[in-house]
């Protein structure tokens, strides 16, 4: 999946169902062997638990190594049912969003166990990897890894405190300009490093900013999330004095396990310039 419609599924999928965590369809077997996956990031999450070896189908868009010659199902909103059936899996795990609710339904309905996940919070990723894991029977592996992420977060605050504040806008479009608000995971991935976020007042996880309001604010730095910042003109016309800083992985964009190393590539990128602001 290219970064910016993963970014706008993630972006609407908070706001699409209330509930963290759906099934559809029959229940699950209670020993799961066949997995497929609908997002990248679930993918990551499988594998993380060390359960690759039931790990069955995935998205044209995973490009983890380790997903390497897995059946493809299609795409984030496309997933393609007679595939996924063809495979055989004893649950299907996908992202909850609006456009792939269509092809999740028909696969529940053709008698294929769903288990469907907000990811729009680290609060609801934790609970997806505990809930994923607990459906694996990995719940151990899975406890750890929402501890990783949660320790992880409390070493940024901690290191924070009293450091000097930097603005930041985090920019996962250009055109249009979409931003991370501060209700969201990336939003509360910078709180926790103690940068201030130059969208403060935006509504929703993933808002449509104009220039001007960027402008007004008056970020210190611009923060690039899976996109190329453009040649030849500035990445937000008013803001070209402005530090742009592209982000060194593609973690960001993977809500699950990888929230850990998302932070450290946000740390980088806002303050990478000062050896000693970093997290020990």
């Amino acid at each position: 999946m290219t970064a910016r419609p993963l970014v706008l599924a993630i972006a609407i999928a908070g706001a699409a169902l209330a509930a963290d965590r759906q099934h559809l369809g029959p229940p699950v077997p209670k020993e799961v062997h066949r997995v497929v996956t609908l997002a990248p990031s679930l993918s990551e999450l499988v594998l993380a638990l060390g359960a690759r070896d039931r790990l069955v189908g995935v998205t044209r868009f995973d490009e983890d190594p380790r997903a390497e010659g897995l059946p493809r199902v299609g795409g984030f909103n496309d997933p393609e049912p007679e595939t996924v059936l063809g495979l055989h899996p004893d649950v299907v795990l996908a992202q909850t969003a609006p456009e792939n609710r269509g092809p999740i339904e028909a696969l529940a309905r053709l008698g294929v166990p769903i288990e469907a996940f907000t990811l729009g919070t680290v609060e609801e990723i934790e609970g997806a990897i505990r809930g994923i894991g607990r459906l694996l029977g990995n719940a151990g592996e899975a406890d750890a890894l929402a501890l990783a992420i949660e320790t992880r977060r409390a070493r940024a605050r901690k290191a924070a405190a009293g450091k000097k504040r930097v603005r930041a806008l985090l920019v996962f479009g250009i055109d249009p300009l979409v931003v991370a608000g501060p209700s969201g995971y990336p939003g509360q991935l910078l709180r926790d490093l103690g940068i201030d976020n130059a969208a403060h007042e935006a509504t929703r996880p993933f808002s449509r900013l104009s220039v001007e309001a960027a402008v007004r604010a008056a970020p210190d730095v611009l923060v690039v999330a899976g996109v190329t910042p453009p040649q030849g003109r500035p990445l937000v016309p008013g803001l070209d004095r402005v530090r742009v800083a592209p982000l060194r992985s593609q973690a960001l964009l993977h809500p699950g396990p990888r929230l850990v190393e998302a932070l450290d590539d946000l740390e980088e990128a806002v303050r990478g310039a000062d050896p000693g602001s970093r997290v020990p």
